[in-house]
């Protein structure tokens, strides 16, 4: 569906990211991934789907790498017709206590950079008559939770930058939507599971189900695998219409 088609993801070394970039893949999508950590492996998985795919290690905290990023992807593809704004840094803390380092490098790297590289990546889109943007909100977009007012303010930023780019880009075949997961197990909210197994003196099982329990009534896990499939469809055109939603996939989170 996607073949000829490429696809920019943030952060897409490990989890959520990975798993659409691997979703997108499948669909035929030439694939740029950033993050850090491992390449070797996530370069190999995508390129097991018969793509193509390059790496950029742009820090996306800097403007000035986010724009070498997105210069470097249209010099090796042409353009960037989808563009999945995932990267995302987690700090807890109440907000007397919260350092202030920590939040700025929050709101850079969960909300700033998604608004450089789609600012980056419309041009070509808007000149095409065709892109999907697809911005990796959270469940945190749309609800709060005490000790993360940067995560939350910066999704809830994601989630407004969301629909002003869906409604400037109304009549056009560019759009751009948000994907809000709950609980997904990535290495991000395994710290989390970590943190609460020892304050509680539980089995790291026991921690996930007291983390599921407290927010999530299907008391499971959402998978990247699922996102994944979840940014196809925004990418099919069955999603030619689909414009401005913060989509969640919560379990239940919001239903409540």
């Amino acid at each position: 569906m996607l073949k000829g088609k490429t696809a920019l993801v943030t952060g897409s070394t490990s989890g959520i990211g990975l798993g659409i970039a691997k979703a997108l893949a499948r669909q035929g999508a030439n694939i740029v991934l950033n993050g850090f950590g491992d390449v070797a492996g996530p370069t190999g998985e995508i390129a097991g789907f018969g793509v193509k795919v390059r790496y950029h290690g742009a820090d996306m905290s800097k403007p000035a790498e986010i724009e070498a990023m997105m210069a470097y992807a249209a010099t090796e593809f042409g353009q960037i017709d989808i563009l999945v704004n995932n990267a995302g840094i987690q700090h807890v803390a109440r907000i007397e206590d919260f350092p202030v380092e920590r939040w700025d490098a929050v709101i850079a790297i969960n909300l700033t950079s998604a608004f450089h590289a789609t600012r980056l990546a419309l041009p070509s889109m808007r000149k095409a008559n065709w892109g999907r943007i697809i911005n990796v909100a959270s469940v945190h977009g749309l609800v709060a939770s005490a000790e993360k007012s940067a995560y939350v303010a910066a999704k809830h930023g994601i989630v407004g930058l969301t629909k002003v780019t869906a409604l400037e880009n109304a009549t056009t075949g560019v759009t751009c939507n948000a994907i809000c997961p709950g609980w997904v197990l990535t290495p991000l909210v395994q710290k989390q599971v970590d943190a609460k197994a020892a304050a509680l003196g539980v089995s790291n099982e026991e921690a996930k189900k007291v983390l599921l329990g407290e927010k999530e009534p299907s008391m499971q896990f959402t998978t990247p695998e699922e996102l994944g499939e979840l940014a196809v469809f925004f990418c099919s055109p069955a999603g030619n219409n689909v414009r401005g939603v913060a989509w969640n996939m919560d379990g239940g989170w919001t239903a409540q």
